[in-house]
C-alpha cells in the first residue's frame, strides 16, 4: 500500500495568551512567544487544533493554537 499523501503532517502551535498581550512589550519578562511543534492526522482534524500546554513566558498553562507554517 503505497502511501500518495501526506496524512499525518506538522503543525505548529503558538501561544494565544502571548500574542494578545503581546509579551514583547513587557520589559520585566523575557522576550518571545511559546511555540511547540506536534502531528496532526489531517483527515480526521481538518480544522485548526487548539491545545493547553505550559508558556514558559506567561508562567502558566495556556491555549496554544495552530498556525501556519
Amino acid at each position: 500500500m503505497a502511501k500518495g499523501k501526506d496524512v499525518r503532517g506538522a503543525v505548529l502551535l503558538e501561544c494565544t495568551n502571548c500574542v494578545r498581550n503581546d509579551v514583547n512589550k513587557d520589559k520585566e519578562s523575557p522576550a518571545g512567544i511559546s511555540r511547540y511543534i506536534t502531528e496532526k492526522n489531517r483527515q480526521n482534524t481538518p480544522g485548526r487544533l487548539e491545545l493547553r500546554k505550559f508558556c514558559p513566558y506567561c508562567l502558566k498553562h495556556t491555549i496554544h493554537g495552530e498556525i501556519k507554517k
